[in-house]
């Protein structure tokens, strides 16, 4: 665990201790070296549009909540290697590996990560998962309080827990005083009634007097798993008033999607999943890809690790497919060139890269040097449009990049 705690530090501990910025670094990565999410909150659908994976992709990923990397082995990919600096998260994706290896059936797996709070959930975790887990996930989930370990979660709601959970926990306290009613959300029949909810007891969160004394400081974005270089970003972005951006992002969500297939709303409002019809879970809990994940397990591999101490020890032209969430927002300029630099060692000719990014631009632009950014091309309209059909709604961009097949058509693209 201390060398999972430095590397996190390296990442997010860039400005002086003494400075306000280096303080609040400090903050968040204390708040960070913990169990944050318990679901991935990036739209597999939208990267699997900008991914173009074929059967002889190799993909490397941020695991986070190791919905994703399951989600991607659909697309058939040669290999998925999953990285993360938080291990809690990496203990989560291990978790949901020797689940879906070793628990009985699909219904069995769809109760414990599913429903994720029947009682037999934590008897199945005993005999069919715990055997299997390494010795740090097993100590992990057998840990926490001595009147409350983590495995209990698995019979209580696993989505209720980590700090995501907690927080989100604590807003639906907020969003009881104002007279907003998630079942009725979560039942429209039209989007014309999403908005009609939205318009009626949602926005009047936003203009409670506590949300907006709470809502532009720093603690509240760091219990999403926004570090201050996002949070900085985004109140540049809303002029200082990000509970305007809050209120924005949470529209779309509402009002841009149909809530029939909209896990992540269904996540948002009532931490849960929508277990009679099944239409919004993800695609890895959905019994039509049970068998096919389940066929293709042993293509993944995790590592605790940043994405540049992975990269450099890779040869050259290892991997095709760069999925990078929202890390790009963590890191300086410097860091960014280390990164794309490896990216273009070790990535194949016609290699693609997403990423998301708290504000509107792709840091990308003015982070490389120049002889280094005309290695890749930038889908820019491209990401705009997949950007306006991510259904989580979370993120400011959603961006493409993509190195040419070969030195021709790169200055084709660049032309």
């Amino acid at each position: 665990m201390g060398a999972a705690s430095q590397i996190l530090k390296t990442a997010v501990h860039q400005d002086s201790l003494m400075s306000s910025q280096g303080m609040l670094q400090r903050m968040f990565s204390m708040w960070f070296n913990g169990f944050v999410y318990n679901q991935i909150w990036e739209d597999p659908q939208v990267d699997r549009e900008a991914l173009q994976i074929q059967s002889n992709s190799r993909i490397l990923t941020i695991a986070s909540g190791g919905c994703n990397v399951l989600n991607y082995l659909i697309d058939d990919p040669e290999k998925v290697v999953a990285v993360d600096l938080n291990p809690y998260h990496m203990y989560l994706t291990r978790l949901k590996l020797a689940a879906f290896e070793h628990l009985p059936d699909y219904e069995t797996f769809y109760d414990f990560f599913g429903r994720a709070d029947q009682k037999h959930n934590l008897d199945n975790y005993r005999h069919y998962i715990r055997p299997h887990l390494d010795k740090e996930t097993q100590r992990f989930w057998d840990g926490g309080l001595p009147w409350s370990k983590r495995n209990r979660y698995f019979k209580k709601n696993v989505y209720r827990y980590a700090r995501f959970g907690y927080f989100m926990r604590f807003l639906h306290q907020i969003g009881k005083k104002v007279g907003f009613n998630p079942e009725r959300l979560l039942n429209a029949k039209s989007m014309e009634e999403q908005q009609q909810i939205f318009d009626k007891e949602i926005a009047p969160f936003f203009d409670h007097w506590f949300v907006n004394k709470v809502g532009n400081l720093p603690f509240a974005v760091f219990s999403l798993g926004i570090p201050p270089q996002q949070y900085q970003a985004m109140k540049t972005e809303s002029q200082g008033n990000l509970v305007n951006l809050y209120r924005e992002r949470v529209r779309r969500l509402v009002c841009d999607f149909p809530i029939q297939d909209n896990y992540f709303a269904w996540q948002g409002f009532s931490l849960s999943y929508d277990h009679v019809n099944r239409e919004a879970v993800p695609d890895y809990l959905k019994a039509e890809h049970y068998e096919t994940i389940k066929s293709r397990l042993s293509r993944i591999e995790t590592h605790i690790t940043s994405l540049i101490d992975f990269l450099a020890a890779q040869p050259a032209n290892a991997l095709d497919r760069f999925i990078f969430l929202d890390s790009q927002d963590w890191m300086k300029d410097e860091v960014i060139t280390a990164l794309w630099t490896e990216i273009a060692r070790a990535g194949r000719l016609g290699s693609r890269i997403i990423f998301r990014t708290a504000s509107t631009d792709s840091p990308i632009e003015t982070a490389l040097p120049p002889a280094l950014l005309q290695r890749f091309v930038y889908e820019k309209e491209r990401s705009l449009e997949l950007f306006r059909r991510d259904r989580s709604a979370i993120y400011g961009g959603f961006h493409v990049y993509h190195m040419p097949n070969s030195a021709a058509s790169l200055e084709t693209a660049a032309a």
